[in-house]
């Protein structure tokens, strides 16, 4: 590493702050470029993160650029381009001559930033500590003399801070830990896919096109920031066994990628509810009246009845209204579509 640039200390330490500070995406990402331009006096930069789904940079924050090469930042050409010059593979910061390829056969430098008037710059992929590629960090200047050799590499000693502070998961997994005893989960996109949550396995219930993972985007576009309730799983255990899916919205702002999480765990305190009591409720929560269930179950009315009663018991619950709502808040609820869920 070249001698530590001036300043460099100070910098690293309120890099550091960001990263474990407060604050939506968007102003850690103001603030971070606030304390990079005491390393590089630049004239323009930009974090930008990848939407795997899209093949497109979309900038968190930037500012320097005009509206022509922002549109070429958040094109897939561009993608290809940070690709070809090993962004996606090197965690190494990058001034114009460490490139594996001239500048002038860049087509972004040739035909955006050189043009505008800058003659220097430096990238660095942004990668978190379990591997996943976030994006870029790069930046430009007048003058060939900056970035220096110490900034760069310092820079690049900082990258893993600076992709801390602006991981798009950052506040899903945040969210996430109020399920302490999940057991497997996937996060969804904007795009409507999903994306492997950092430090869960998968499970067969989240498999893409599962109706648990339907019905659990139905819940995250209806809005409302948690929602859980029971799904039958008897994959390699016991009949009738229940587990709890928990469905939690992410931050609604561009351009946070995660539009939630699902998470699986145990199916927690069923109040002593039998599969049959909790078949029942469900149908109690969607309004259903009990001639109704004794038609759909084909029992008799008056077995319904006695399942009613047991519910109401169970659940310290006055009416069938203060049952459903009581579903609703303990997860109880088993959604009539999932009933028959399970790989």
């Amino acid at each position: 590493m070249a001698e530590f640039p001036r300043g460099g200390l100070e910098v690293a330490v309120e890099l550091g702050e960001v990263a474990s500070g407060p604050g939506d995406l968007q102003q850690r990402a103001g603030a971070l470029l606030d304390s990079l331009r005491r390393l590089v006096p630049f004239q323009a930069a930009a974090i930008n993160l990848l939407d795997p789904e899209q093949r497109v940079h979309e900038a968190v924050v930037s500012c320097g650029y005009d509206d022509d090469t922002l549109g070429y930042i958040s094109s897939r050409a561009h993608t290809d381009e940070i690709e070809m010059l090993g962004f996606t593979r090197s965690r190494s910061a990058m001034r114009l001559g460490d490139l594996p390829v001239d500048r002038n056969l860049i087509r972004g430098w040739a035909e955006y930033l050189q043009p505008a008037g800058f003659r220097e710059g430096l990238g660095v992929g942004l990668f978190t500590s379990d591997g996943r590629h976030l994006g870029l960090l790069g930046m430009n200047t007048d003058t060939a003399a900056h970035p220096t050799e110490a900034s760069r590499d310092l820079i690049g000693t900082l990258a893993p801070l600076i992709a801390k502070a602006i991981d798009p998961m950052r506040s899903i997994m945040k969210v996430a830990q109020i399920v302490g005893n999940a057991e497997a989960g996937v996060v969804l996109t904007r795009g409507g896919g999903t994306q492997p949550m950092p430090g869960l396995p998968a499970h067969p219930l989240l498999d893409r096109g599962s109706d648990v993972l339907d019905f659990a985007a139905e819940q995250v576009a209806r809005g409302g920031a948690y929602g859980a309730f029971l799904v039958p799983y008897t994959a390699d255990g016991p009949l009738h066994v229940h587990v709890r899916i928990t469905v939690l919205v992410g931050p609604r702002d561009p351009p946070h990628l995660p539009t939630g999480a699902v998470l699986v765990s145990p199916h927690g305190e069923l109040y002593g509810l039998t599969p049959r009591e909790l078949e029942v409720l469900g149908l109690i929560v969607e309004g259903w009246p009990n001639l109704r269930i004794a038609d759909v179950l084909f029992v008799t009315r008056r077995t319904v009845n006695a399942h009613v009663e047991h519910i109401l018991t169970k659940l310290g619950a006055g009416t069938r209204t203060l049952a459903a709502a009581r579903a609703f808040r303990l997860g109880l609820y088993v959604p009539r579509p999932l009933r028959g869920s399970g790989p």
